[in-house]
């Protein structure tokens, strides 16, 4: 089943959220070295003790996600969303959201919580996610937009190069992306395969940004 509000069982542990975030990042800063046209993005040092995963279409939607010690949580905007209420989203979204992510995800500025579709959270000693209750009047079968926005997050290295054959019109090997999802270091060859145009020597900030194995380091 697709991974939305309503079956968050296909979502990874935090770890492996964390490290799926991750992946999709350093896929994206090989494929686009310019950052604005990149999908995904990871700051392994967004802030003291938090790193921070975020997806943005271009089109208006996106999800931030936080990584802290206290867990991680993610909120997300479909501005198609039949619940979308810019400026004023439904107060169960966040209602039960633990204290531990509202001064990193709730209030912070940059996002943008108060056009928020959907929330989901885990804490570090809990053994499954969480989410809080959109409206359901409408009757959609995907009402939040979960659905569209948290697909990727199955972790199936299929996924991004179909999304890659789509957003960035290129067929990419999809047993190098299965390297990348199992957090391999990154070596020219590797790079090479994904992207003949792009070389290692220009992906060492992003490297170190998000917090990607360094190249002949060993499996984090």
């Amino acid at each position: 089943m697709t991974i939305s509000t309503k079956n968050l069982n296909g979502l990874p542990d935090i770890q492996g959220l964390q490290r799926l975030t991750q992946s999709l990042a350093m896929l994206d800063a090989i494929l686009s070295p310019e950052w604005e046209y990149r999908y995904y993005s990871f700051n392994s040092a967004w802030a003291e003790g938090v790193a921070m995963a975020s997806m943005r279409n271009g089109s208006g939607d996106h999800w931030f996600a936080v990584f802290c010690p206290a867990g991680a949580a993610l909120h997300g905007l479909m501005h198609e969303a039949p619940t979308f209420r810019p400026g004023n989203p439904s107060p169960a979204i966040f209602e039960r959201l633990p204290a531990a992510f509202h001064a990193n995800l709730l209030h912070e500025p940059a996002f943008t919580t108060q056009d928020s579709t959907f929330c989901i959270w885990r804490l570090a000693d809990e053994a499954r996610w969480s989410c809080g209750t959109a409206e359901a009047s409408t009757g959609e079968e995907d009402a939040d937009g979960s659905a569209q926005l948290l697909g990727i997050l199955a972790g199936r290295p299929e996924q991004y190069v179909e999304f890659a054959g789509d957003y960035y019109e290129c067929d990419v090997d999809l047993d190098a992306v299965a390297a990348i999802y199992r957090h391999e270091p990154l070596s020219a060859a590797l790079v090479e395969r994904l992207n003949p145009e792009a070389d290692l020597a220009s992906l060492e900030g992003d490297i170190a940004e998000i917090g990607y194995p360094q190249p002949g380091a060993g499996a984090s």
